[in-house]
């Protein structure tokens, strides 16, 4: 029983951790019908940044990832508005624009940085123990953190005018442009909102897993899988299906091993794309 406890938390945890970057990713493709192939890069970026401001700067962790999700929102932001929205209508254009952009931040990082991981760790440490039950503390603390991120971003979109305007534009954009939205400042801030999760999610986590210049290739590829599990472009279903991976991972990571816990994701990526190809919570193909 406290082994499937302990397993359930580690998931949780995972899943809040898929949920704030999926969330970053569903939300360019949603709004600016974007595949964002430049996220694990952010994520990377975002764990650089921190250890760089804590490492050269000597600042506090808390604010070094604030600075570290601040960055990844500025370059974001300046992507987006001068070179991203040159091409915003062109998919495969994007495409190799986002992915060349990732190389970019990868191939900088390792030159800058070399390839080897730097001594990046959480500065809290220790574990909880309570009612015959071991939870990392670090786990605790990014879990908070992820989760607070999340219900911010829910409480931006479905209760504030920016995130009204934001799904006007995602369900028809030339309605919404006629309303009087303006694609060309919303855009670069809908981007830089999911540039600065990526970025935050990689300040918190890496100190915990691993900081190294490829780290954002599995941080992409469970992104993606997330999205299309929970339904491309649904925030809802993103969110669902990076808790319901977490969990899956988690499982069969402990009770299965490694290499089966990976394929036994794949097998319910495919189950789903078999019984329902639109997703979780799919949606209607977008009218923008």
């Amino acid at each position: 029983m406290q082994g499937i406890v302990a397993t359930s938390l580690i998931g949780i945890s995972l899943g809040a951790q898929y949920a704030l970057l999926a969330l970053g990713f569903t939300l360019i493709f949603g709004i600016l019908g974007v595949v964002n192939f430049a996220h694990g890069g952010f994520y990377v970026l975002g764990g650089y940044i921190a250890y760089s401001a804590i490492s050269f700067l000597g600042m506090p962790y808390a604010l070094a990832v604030i600075t570290a999700a601040l960055g990844t929102a500025a370059l974001g932001y300046l992507f987006e508005r001068f070179l991203l929205d040159r091409l915003i209508d062109d998919h495969l254009a994007t495409l190799m624009l986002t992915l060349g952009l990732y190389m970019m931040i990868s191939s900088g990082i390792l030159i800058t940085f070399g390839p080897q991981s730097p001594a990046f760790a959480f500065p809290l440490t220790g574990v909880l123990r309570a009612y015959g039950f071991y939870v990392p503390i670090e786990n605790l603390v990014v879990l908070a953190v992820c989760v607070a991120g999340i219900v911010s971003i829910y409480a931006l979109i479905y209760r504030t005018d920016f995130g009204r305007a934001l799904r006007a534009l995602a369900d028809d954009r030339a309605v919404a442009t006629a309303q009087g939205l303006r694609p060309k400042v919303l855009f670069p801030t809908a981007f830089a909102l999911a540039t600065g999760l990526a970025g935050l999610t990689g300040a918190l986590v890496t100190p915990i897993l691993s900081l190294a210049p490829h780290v954002g290739d599995p941080v992409l590829a469970t992104s993606f899988l997330i999205v299309i599990l929970g339904g491309l472009g649904s925030v809802g279903g993103a969110t669902v299906a990076a808790f319901l991976v977490g969990m899956v991972e988690a499982f069969s990571a402990v009770y299965l091993g490694g290499s089966k816990g990976a394929l036994a994701l794949f097998v319910l990526v495919l189950i789903m794309l078999v019984v329902k190809p639109s997703g979780l919570f799919g949606q209607r193909a977008r009218g923008a």
